[in-house]
């Protein structure tokens, strides 16, 4: 997926901007770090994740005891999945380059180490 196909996905889902954000692959792709990702994963509010139980999407407990919705085949929406905060590039919700490199080296595969020396490039160069 590249930008405009994140960009088209989340215009497809019918949820208040203010109670979910962009992180990940999707928003790498969004700060133009990489080109493309294979799926959109958000971060959700409680309350919108209440409501996304509610409207009966699949749901799995995560290690931490918050909830992962699987939306379609493209997407995943997880509970409370924030480090640092939400900054809006374009209007669009995302978590903050600082959040997405905590979140990466929390996750420490080898595709987020490399993601992480993207990111710290790119601040190197603003």
């Amino acid at each position: 997926m590249r930008k405009s196909d994140v960009l088209a996905k989340l215009n497809t889902l019918s949820y208040n901007p203010e109670e979910y954000w962009v992180v990940a692959g999707a928003a790498m792709v969004l700060y133009g770090l990489r080109e493309e990702t294979y799926d959109v994963d958000l971060g959700c509010t409680s309350a919108m994740a209440d409501r996304l139980e509610t409207e009966g999407f699949p749901c799995q407990r995560t290690a931490d005891g918050n909830r992962r919705f699987k939306v379609d085949e493209e997407t995943e929406i997880f509970e409370n999945w924030l480090y640092d905060t939400v900054v809006m590039p374009d209007g669009i919700p995302v978590i903050s380059l600082e959040g997405l490199v905590t979140m990466k080296r929390l996750l420490g595969r080898e595709k987020d180490l490399r993601d992480i020396r993207l990111i710290e490039e790119y601040g190197n160069h603003q």
